[in-house]
């Protein structure tokens, strides 16, 4: 469940890759925290990434709330079969990308 974080100029690049559930929360949050408070741009990659916990999925939709707040968005390169776990949790679209978020918003 490797995460690796990448600061290119004022951007800040969390990459994931594997399998990722609940115990991987703690370590997410904690990254999505620093990068949002960087006041740059703040990228979540999941192209390389399998199964995600519901639990990863709210901490996506909340920091993607707070990125939208500002005027950005936060998740790029996801996967169908995440998008697909996505919507069974409830999401309309996937967690901050931009879209209405869980429960129609």
């Amino acid at each position: 469940m490797p995460m690796t974080v990448e600061r290119v100029d004022k951007r800040t690049i969390i990459r994931m890759e594997g399998e990722f559930t609940v115990t991987s929360a703690v370590e997410l949050k904690s990254l999505l925290l620093e990068g949002l408070a960087s006041s740059g741009e703040l990228e979540v990659d999941l192209t390389g990434a399998g199964e995600i916990d519901v639990s990863l999925l709210q901490l996506l939709w909340t920091a993607g709330r707070e990125a939208q707040g500002q005027g950005g968005r936060i998740v790029r390169g996801v996967k169908e079969s995440a998008k697909a776990a996505a919507r069974e949790a409830g999401f309309e679209s996937f967690p901050g990308t931009g879209g209405r978020g869980a429960g129609g918003g």
